[in-house]
């Protein structure tokens, strides 16, 4: 099948290439962009999806991926928020098996590599797109667009608002769905190859199976089927759009349609329509049947009443994500949270870049439909279709969506900014032709400018430090930046500096409750109980299954010796969180202040059946059961406590003091030298070990080691006047032997 070079092809100045001199240039391109995040760390969505994701351990069974979604929690919870991405979360099963353990640079290394990929084979896409499909004699697809389809893979190669998918881990999901988008796309081309009347099966299956692998990357995958459907129409069955409405509207017949039948469009549009429709209803079945459930910080316009209202804000939503495309200086990791105001105001000049964005796209689908020139109304109809059709699932006109704005989300839609933008260099090197040389300068700085920009940008995502700051002075209104600024100081130590931007967090969002908690939590760390308690008690008063914020609201109480009101709280807490081993570790904490024993066991026992390895419960048992003279009970617990940690040197500790009480002088001695060996600068640990060969008659040992406990620390309970006790004996024994 032949089709005419496009126009825009013979005005652009970008260099003649070979096929592989620009694949190698925007390979080369894509690489140098990104490369600067290849050791950075696992940072901000990375945590859920990644470190704290059992589903990429060797010992988590295979076969959870494929029940699990994205971040790990199962798909039936109603705290899931139904992402299912299982090849994706195959990749960084991958990942942590190739390094044996969490290591991000094998992560990131494997994003940089995707990224150039898919640039390099948007070389291919974009040459079908603007050249049209063009076959030699013996059917090898010829490029009869190079220069287009090389400087529009450049510009998508080096944009910044790929930042996100590259240089985050958890932008994986896009790039391996665009990934199969593009495998699809180019499959279902080739099921065209020598011919517009005959086309393969075989092939159109295998677009198929590629759009169902690029939907469990990320659900955007399934937009390749709209993609197939619109190059069908426009290039196979070289369909007029205009001038079959105007048919249509006048004569009421089309002349056409037969010969939509003769080419097999109708059996093609069927099996693209029963595939998508199946990849659909598969996706609901194994969603559950329901939305995720989100709050109104996440999308707040979705929560409006006022359809009116809802509908603007949408509008202006779209038109701030088309400023990313053109203008990608202003990047933020989160847009929520008061980050973009409502628009709840006819007299909003916000309501200006709506009106823009609509003119503007009214004018490119009016030059789309109407140009004179077969190629430009394709061309345009292929960037408008490849800018607006990846973007639906993100638009929020098919179902609510969890976010205001997504940079990750333009990963396909920046490939139809691409194509425009190509368009438009070309219509001015044709309109200006005395400035080629002012325009050849200007695009080699829009390059240069994007690659520093991808480059700043990408160290940004090195570190959740700079990440969280340098959305600072994009989004100042956004509670949540604040707040994740201050997690990190806080993590780091800084606890006043997180202090102050936790207290911004919840001035921005007075209903920020995670805010809340974490500030309650730092201000009982620094003893200002009543403060603690009262940021507490406003959060569970806000969001009353908060199951952490009850907990720490009872430790706060417990320390207040509010002890009625803070056992209360914990029971709120497991009320609404059953599997709570920490919050157990603390009621029974409570109860061993009230000298209510068996409750306090109980308590720790349950911590310790729901996570195995709770060290502080174990060694709680173990000390309060010999501090009671229930030694023997106390050994029990101790050894077993020792199965479940065996490398635990505080419970070896306890359990050695229970058997040296027992007189199992041996057992004892071999439990405090291992527990030394593991901590060796335990002043207590040697100060007991002395009290045990005290005991046992080895007193020149016994010197030894409380000599190195003082030595350690000259104020450990009890070592000095044990040792001076030890002193006396051993100056009796050399008099007795003197005389």
């Amino acid at each position: 099948m032949v089709q005419q070079a496009p126009r825009l092809e013979r005005h652009l100045t970008s260099p003649q290439l070979s096929r592989n001199q620009a694949k190698t240039i925007v390979g080369l391109a894509a690489f140098f962009c990104f490369a600067n995040s290849f050791d950075g760390d696992f940072v901000f969505d990375d945590s859920e999806a990644i470190v704290n994701n059992k589903d990429l351990k060797p010992e988590t069974p295979l076969g959870n991926i494929w029940e699990n979604d994205f971040w790990g929690s199962n798909l039936s919870s109603n705290s899931s928020h139904k992402s299912y991405r299982p090849l994706t979360v195959l990749t960084f099963r991958f990942n942590y098996l190739l390094a044996g353990r969490l290591n991000p640079v094998g992560f990131h290394v494997l994003n940089i590599a995707l990224h150039c990929v898919i640039s390099i084979l948007m070389i291919d896409v974009f040459a079908i797109l603007i050249g049209g499909l063009v076959y030699d004699g013996k059917g090898k697809r010829l490029n009869q667009a190079p220069k287009a389809s090389f400087l529009a893979a450049l510009l998508f190669a080096v944009h910044p608002v790929h930042t996100e998918s590259v240089a985050g881990i958890v932008g994986r999901a896009d790039l391996l769905s665009a990934l199969f988008f593009q495998l699809s796309f180019l499959s279902y081309c080739r099921s065209f190859q020598g011919s517009d009347d005959k086309f393969s099966l075989s092939w159109i299956f295998s677009s198929l199976i590629l759009c169902s692998a690029a939907m469990l990357c990320k659900e955007q995958g399934i937009t390749v089927l709209g993609i197939n459907a619109t190059f069908d129409i426009l290039m196979i069955c070289k369909v007029n759009i205009s001038d079959m409405t105007k048919k249509l509207l006048h004569k009421g017949q089309l002349k056409e349609g037969s010969e939509l039948l003769r080419r097999g469009f109708l059996t093609r549009m069927g099996l693209l329509t029963m595939g998508g429709s199946s990849l659909l209803y598969m996706r609901w079945r194994i969603m559950g049947t329901g939305p995720p459930a989100f709050t109104e910080v996440d999308n707040p316009a979705s929560f409006s009443d006022n359809i009116l209202v809802r509908t603007v804000n949408y509008n202006y939503y779209y038109s701030l994500n088309a400023w990313l495309l053109l203008c990608p200086w202003w990047l933020c990791f989160d847009w929520s949270m008061g980050c973009i105001p409502l628009i709840v105001s006819v007299i909003d000049w916000r309501i200006i870049s709506v009106v823009v964005l609509w003119i503007c796209l009214i004018g490119l689908g009016n030059q789309a439909l109407n140009s004179g020139d077969n190629s430009t109304r394709r061309v345009l109809t292929f960037g408008l279709a490849l800018l607006v059709i990846p973007f639906l699932p993100a638009s929020n006109l098919f179902f609510r969506v969890g976010f205001v704005i997504a940079e990750r989300v333009l990963y396909l839609s920046c490939a139809g900014y691409c194509i425009i933008v190509t368009y438009g260099i070309s219509t001015l090197c044709q309109k200006c032709r005395k400035y080629k040389r002012l325009l050849c300068t200007s695009l080699l700085c829009l390059f240069g400018l994007n690659m520093i920009r991808c480059i700043i940008r990408s160290g940004e995502w090195r570190s959740e430090e700079q990440l969280f700051r340098s959305a600072l002075s994009v989004c100042p209104l956004n509670a949540k930046v604040h707040y994740n600024v201050g997690k990190n100081l806080a993590d780091r130590g800084n606890q006043t500096s997180a202090i102050r931007y936790y207290r911004e967090a919840i001035r921005l969002n007075p209903r920020y409750v995670h805010a809340m908690n974490n500030l309650g939590n730092i201000l009982k760390e620094r003893n200002e109980l009543s403060e603690a308690e009262e940021l507490l008690s406003t959060a569970v008063n806000i969001q009353p299954d908060f199951a952490a914020a009850w907990m720490n609201l009872g430790i706060v109480q417990n320390s207040l010796k509010r002890f009625q009101a803070a056992e209360q709280s914990y029971w709120n807490a497991i009320k609404y969180r059953k599997k709570y081993p920490d919050c157990y570790y603390n009621l029974g904490r409570l109860y061993a202040d009230l000298n209510r024993h068996v409750d306090a066991l109980n308590a720790w026992r349950n911590a310790t059946m729901l996570k195995p390895n709770h060290s502080l419960a174990w060694n709680n048992m173990v000390i309060l059961l010999d501090n009671t003279g229930n030694l023997a009970q106390a050994e029990i617990i101790g050894k077993e406590a020792l199965k479940q940690l065996p490398s635990d040197h505080t419970i070896m500790f306890s359990l050695a003091n229970v058997l040296g009480k027992l007189e199992k002088y041996k057992d004892s001695e071999s439990l405090f030298l291992t527990a030394l060996q593991l901590n060796p600068n335990g002043a207590n640990y040697h100060g007991n070990l002395a009290v045990l060969y005290h005991r046992w008659g080895k007193l020149d040992l016994a010197k030894k080691h409380y000599e190195h406990s003082l030595q350690l620390d000259p104020t450990t309970p009890g070592t000095k006047e044990n040792y001076n006790m030890l002193r006396r004996k051993l100056h009796q024994l050399e008099n007795k032997g003197t005389a």
